[in-house]
């Protein structure tokens, strides 16, 4: 049933999103379109596949004419493809039982000599029968802003290992993996070290001062305490509050003097094997315990760090960059790790998550999805009626009252992942981005079509 669901939905999306003529019932007619509108010249340093998506599977062979339009750039010298054109038009071929096509962008100008190229191909005629052109009927390669497409973060699968930042403005990802760091030390104005969520991470602020002094043994009864998913309400004081408030970190404001110990438990390292279909294997071995301080000196942060029972610590000074949200540490590499990209160069953040759940404290949730509210990202959820559609939504619907400032907006409110597991069609959201460029989202799967989890899905589009 998972595939047969899967399958439909994908089918569904491809053909609804390419088509606004209802007059056409499906398998009537064969829609040929672009995957995407907009690519960013200037994230290809060497290719790009682009890609073009059917309403169906194909019945028979055919061809595809694309013509390229090009404005400050030149064939062969600035840019080629893998079908060569001829007269400026390259023909792709339509195979007998596939559901897609592409081609490959070649970008020759590598680094770019000036930021006003672009190349624009466009479907203007099918050899097949009853074809039609529709939906994104051309895309253009170009310095601007991306006005949609469609995203699959590469999170990883089951055991979901990737933390994946999405720029919708130039429709591209970044992932890391997400085990790769431990704490997040805050770049704006006020000293605040975060958690690193996505592997379950817990503190707890101690008494002692004094790193030598406390011990595995002085700690014992804490160990099963300060931790996430012990279904005790409790325990929400050792995380960070998922809201995202840089105010309600679990490790209080870092000051000068009279700071404390905290006893950090680091969480479990990512989930190894195969987990039954449509289920995931997030946590792996635990990662063991530190003992940290925290000082303010001018304006750096200073970590000292030991094992729970040594007498000697390790410190690390740390300077604020404000290019980024935070300097992310790793007590693997005892060094500073690349994390997230510039601040204004993501939007969301498709990840493993610890959140809250009423009465029971902190639990752990994965297929989960943050907006980037440090940077001043914001979304709102739209549910859909006979008068509101993702199709209709236009610019003059947008409700500023709506934002929220809840890096939660998105969160895990588009699917459910207990049976029976099943992605909601009854609802989209807003993004409106650090830049002011408000997007529509539609989430279109969080299962492949063999029903494993960890494959996340979405379409989007400018609202204009």
């Amino acid at each position: 049933m998972k595939k047969i669901f899967i399958y439909t939905l994908l089918f569904s999306f491809f053909f609804l999103w390419s088509c606004n003529d209802d007059s056409h019932p499906i398998g009537q007619k064969f829609v040929v379109a672009f995957k995407d509108s907009n690519v960013d010249f200037s994230k290809i340093d060497n290719e790009r596949t682009i890609n073009l998506v059917y309403s169906e599977v194909a019945e028979q062979n055919g061809q595809i004419h694309i013509r390229i339009t090009e404005d400050k750039a030149t064939y062969n010298v600035d840019y080629s493809t893998s079908i060569v054109a001829t007269n400026h038009e390259i023909i792709l071929p339509i195979k007998k039982g596939e559901t897609s096509t592409s081609f490959t962008f070649k970008n020759l100008i590598y680094p770019f000599d000036r930021s006003d190229k672009s190349i624009q191909f466009e479907i203007t005629k099918i050899d097949y029968p009853a074809a039609i052109i529709q939906g994104y009927s051309s895309t253009k390669i170009s310095f601007e802003n991306s006005t949609g497409g469609t995203i699959e973060p590469q999170i990883g699968g089951p055991n979901q290992p990737y933390q994946v930042f999405v720029d919708l403005s130039k429709d591209t990802q970044t992932k890391v993996k997400r085990d790769s760091w431990d704490l997040g030390f805050y770049n704006g104005s006020s000293f605040r070290v975060v958690l690193n969520s996505s592997i379950y991470m817990a503190v707890k602020k101690l008494e002692e001062t004094d790193l030598s002094k406390v011990t595995k043994a002085s700690v014992a009864n804490l160990i099963n305490e300060v931790a996430v998913g012990t279904f005790t309400d409790s325990n929400k004081e050792y995380v960070d509050h998922p809201a995202g408030d840089i105010l309600k970190t679990a490790i209080a404001e870092i000051k000068e003097t009279d700071n404390p110990v905290y006893l950090l438990n680091l969480g479990y390292e990512v989930g190894k094997g195969t987990p039954a279909e449509g289920s995931v294997l997030i946590a792996g071995d635990s990662r063991g315990w530190k003992k940290v301080k925290f000082i303010k000196k001018d304006e750096q942060y200073i970590i000292q760090y030991a094992n729970l029972d040594d007498t000697t610590f390790q410190e690390k000074v740390i300077t604020k960059n404000a290019t980024h949200n935070f300097e992310h540490f790793s007590f693997t590499t005892n060094n500073l790790v690349s994390v997230e990209p510039h601040k204004l160069e993501w939007d969301l953040s498709f990840t493993v998550f610890t959140n809250l759940i009423e009465g029971n404290g902190s639990y752990g949730y994965s297929d989960f999805v943050v907006n980037n509210l440090k940077a001043g990202v914001k979304a709102y959820r739209v549910d859909v009626t006979k008068e509101i559609t993702y199709d209709n939504f236009n610019k003059t619907m947008i409700d500023e009252t709506k934002f929220l400032n809840d890096q939660r907006a998105i969160g895990d409110s588009w699917r459910q992942v207990t049976s029976p597991q099943k992605l909601f069609t009854d609802r989209f959201y807003i993004i409106k981005d650090a830049e002011d460029n408000y997007y529509k989202i539609k989430m279109l799967a969080f299962l492949n079509s063999s029903g494993v989890r960890g494959n996340p899905k979405f379409e989007y589009k400018l609202i204009k």
